[in-house]
C-alpha cells in the first residue's frame, strides 16, 4: 500500500491562518486516515457523510482522504447514488476493481 504512504499536501485557503494550522496538523495522519476511509470502502460502498459517520471523522477530515484515493486512482463513483441525512443525493464510492 505505498501510495497511500505518499505525502499529500493538505489543501488549505491561504488567507486563513486557522485553515493553514489544520492542514499542518492533519499531515502526519493522513496516511492512516486514509487507510481507514480505503478499509471501510472494502467493507461496502459508502457515501463521504456515512465514511464520517462510521468512522467518527468530520466529514472535513473523512472526505478530503476519500479525495486522495480518488485522485491515486484506488476509489471510484460507483454510479449509485443515497440520500444524505439532509435529504440530498449523494455518490456512492467504492474501491476499483482493479485495486
Amino acid at each position: 500500500m505505498m501510495q497511500l504512504e505518499m505525502d499529500f499536501t493538505a489543501p488549505y485557503q491561504a488567507h486563513s491562518g486557522t485553515s493553514r494550522e489544520a492542514a499542518s496538523a492533519i499531515k502526519g495522519k493522513s496516511a492512516r486516515l486514509r487507510e481507514q476511509v480505503l478499509n471501510e470502502l472494502r467493507k461496502h460502498p459508502a457515501t463521504d457523510e456515512e465514511l464520517a459517520t462510521v468512522l467518527r471523522l468530520s466529514g472535513n477530515t473523512a472526505r478530503p482522504r476519500r479525495v486522495e484515493l480518488v485522485e491515486i486512482g484506488i476509489v471510484e463513483d460507483s454510479g449509485l447514488r443515497r440520500k444524505t441525512a439532509s435529504g440530498r443525493n449523494a455518490v456512492v464510492w467504492r474501491v476499483k476493481e482493479s485495486a
